[in-house]
């Protein structure tokens, strides 16, 4: 494995996990991301932050994984970077998506409703980072 692939794969279990515990909210960052690429021609991570709610137990960065499976399903791509305007992101880079196959995108939205927050209990009952 070259050094390339054996990060990606690192990458790749490391947004397992926050992917698994917290699906609702990541859920709706997918349904965000592709609804404001079907109405504009660029998105990225602030447009996401924008809408998703996350409660306050919650760290956010669990929205990072997002445009992974849809740029995988070769609904979206990158085409470049632009700097946060978030304060508390400190102007770092942010990829910058446009849809690739609208298509493909509206059926992704019909086949993945919006669900409701999940209860305590099966908040609790998610994997933890540290099983």
């Amino acid at each position: 494995m070259t050094p390339t692939a054996d990060g990606e794969s690192c990458k790749l279990d490391a947004h397992a996990l926050p992917e698994a515990r917290r699906e609702v909210y990541v859920l709706r960052g997918r349904r965000a991301l592709l609804a404001r690429l079907l109405d504009a021609a660029e998105a990225t991570a602030n447009d996401v932050r924008d809408v998703v709610e996350v409660r306050d137990e919650i760290n956010p960065v669990c929205l990072g994984v997002v445009p992974g499976s849809l740029a995988r399903a070769g609904i979206i791509e990158r085409v470049g970077f632009a700097e946060s305007r978030r304060p508390d992101a400190h102007a770092r880079p942010v990829s910058i998506w446009r849809l690739a196959d609208r298509a493909a995108a509206l059926g992704w939205l019909a086949v993945h409703p919006d669900r409701p927050d999940p209860t305590p209990a099966e908040a609790d009952a998610a994997p933890s980072l540290f099983d």
